[in-house]
């Protein structure tokens, strides 16, 4: 999936959240997480040296609280804040519009798989009561490719699908050249199948 935050903007909005009222770490992933309606839960590895450049930066201050660090905000940090109030609420929207995009894919992807699940059952209600198919019942290995096929078509999907809402959502753009070329690839890739399957 493409990046929540992009180049900086995750500095200035853990800036933010430090303003807003001191926070341990994991605070901090929690609140990051709750923000992003949990689309984003940033590791220890992405958060930790990040707040040790703000401190060194002289932006926020650590300290131990028995053996939890806790970070606040400088006023150098706030006056950072401050002057960059445009740019934060600018990542907040984004943020929003990301989260929203998400939850709207995620509702049409259950909302086809249950389509998908309805047919299945239709069908199997209305099929023959057969013997069930012996392990070396070519049906069995076929059915076997069919789930990996469809667990990879699902993956692509939604990974593409992804990160070109939050592209799109960040305010990016998608040139036709783009777009044609991925059509074009699909449109191979269906050929290809195609031609596979009526051999």
């Amino acid at each position: 999936m493409a990046a929540v935050f992009s180049h900086g903007d995750l500095r200035l909005y853990l800036l933010s959240l430090l303003e807003e009222k001191p926070l341990h770490g994991y605070g901090i992933m929690q609140a990051l997480s709750e923000r992003t309606g949990g689309t984003y839960t940033p590791s220890a590895g992405t958060i930790y040296p990040r707040l040790a450049k703000l401190e060194e930066e002289g932006l926020v201050t650590k300290t131990k609280d028995g053996r939890t660090a806790v970070y606040e905000i400088t006023d150098a940090g706030r006056a950072e804040v401050r002057s960059r109030a445009e740019d934060i609420s600018g990542i907040q929207d984004g943020l929003s519009d990301s989260v929203r995009l998400i939850a709207d894919g995620v509702r049409q992807n259950v909302s086809e798989a249950m389509k998908s699940l309805r047919a299945d059952l239709a069908a199997a209600a209305n099929a023959p009561v057969e013997d069930p198919p012996r392990e070396d019942d070519p049906r069995v290995a076929a059915r076997a490719q069919l789930g990996r096929a469809e667990t990879a078509l699902s993956g692509f999907r939604a990974s593409v699908r992804a990160d070109l809402r939050t592209h799109v959502a960040r305010g990016g753009e998608l040139s036709p050249a783009l777009v044609d070329a991925m059509q074009a690839d699909l449109d191979a890739i269906v050929g290809r199948v195609r031609a596979s399957l009526s051999q």
